[in-house]
């Protein structure tokens, strides 16, 4: 089904029929990905008294709770709130939801102990363009991304010259298959950030601070879609919170 969809920049032609999901699925299972020392997601049917919510059980409905966190157990999408000391909701700072990306996989270099993602390698696969959304998938591309424990694992990071380069072309929205763009132990700092977001005090927001911009990680996007452009559909799900899970979904332009 082709249609017509309007961005802020340009209009295109897609099919509909053919969407790319770059989301993980959440899981009660040891398959769900995992960061930040907490242990899987719970997804349980509600118990009163002798009342089970699972038809399997003598009910009418299944009728389960799920216990998560956006941050840690998969695809989710934050806004500044996530690192300020005044509340922000990513329900209130997304208000559009469809962007033009560009898709781009990059092999972090080796600096020290760590594996970075630098400026010069952002700069050098974008070639030149300045796209709404920046969507970066690692290499090598392994699939035990869907899967990954990266607790105390010293995962790839964004170097904060590259977070800079990033908000510097006017990218509002960055994406990303790792379970944040900071350093794991990096006492604090949230370099890069700090950088996207263009905060320098999480007490109090200059007024060049990026209320509408976000930061989507914990993705993962297969081997065989190509690097290049695409329309991007960045659904969340309706949380007044610095963070809610997500499911980015990408259309051949």
């Amino acid at each position: 089904m082709n249609a017509k969809i309007t961005t802020s920049h340009q209009t295109f032609e897609v099919d509909l029929s053919k969407p790319i999901d770059i989301s993980i699925p959440l899981t009660n299972t040891d398959a769900n990905p995992i960061a930040w020392y907490i242990e899987k997601p719970v997804i349980e049917p509600v118990r009163f008294g002798n009342w089970i919510g699972k038809v399997s059980e003598g009910s009418s409905t299944n009728f389960n709770a799920i216990f998560f966190n956006p941050h840690g157990h998969g695809t989710h999408t934050e806004c500044l709130g996530h690192i300020t000391t005044e509340f922000y909701s990513v329900n209130q700072s997304l208000q559009q939801f469809f962007f033009v990306a560009e898709l781009i996989s990059i092999e972090p270099e080796r600096i020290d102990e760590d594996l970075v993602i630098t400026q010069s390698q952002i700069e050098k696969a974008l070639k030149g363009k300045t796209p709404e959304a920046i969507v970066i998938r690692t290499l090598p591309n392994k699939s035990a991304k869907l899967s990954m424990k990266y607790s105390n694992s010293n995962p790839p990071y964004l170097s904060e010259a590259a977070a800079f380069y990033i908000r510097n072309c006017g990218i509002q929205h960055l994406l990303i298959d790792l379970p944040s763009v900071d350093k794991e132990h990096d006492e604090g700092k949230l370099l890069a950030h700090k950088a996207f977001w263009n905060v320098t005090d999480v007490q109090h927001l200059n007024n060049e601070a990026r209320l509408n911009a976000t930061i989507t990680e914990m993705i993962f996007v297969a081997d065989e879609v190509l690097d290049g452009s695409y329309l991007l559909n960045l659904q969340m799900a309706s949380f007044e919170n610095d963070a809610s899970p997500s499911k980015p979904i990408l259309y051949a332009i």
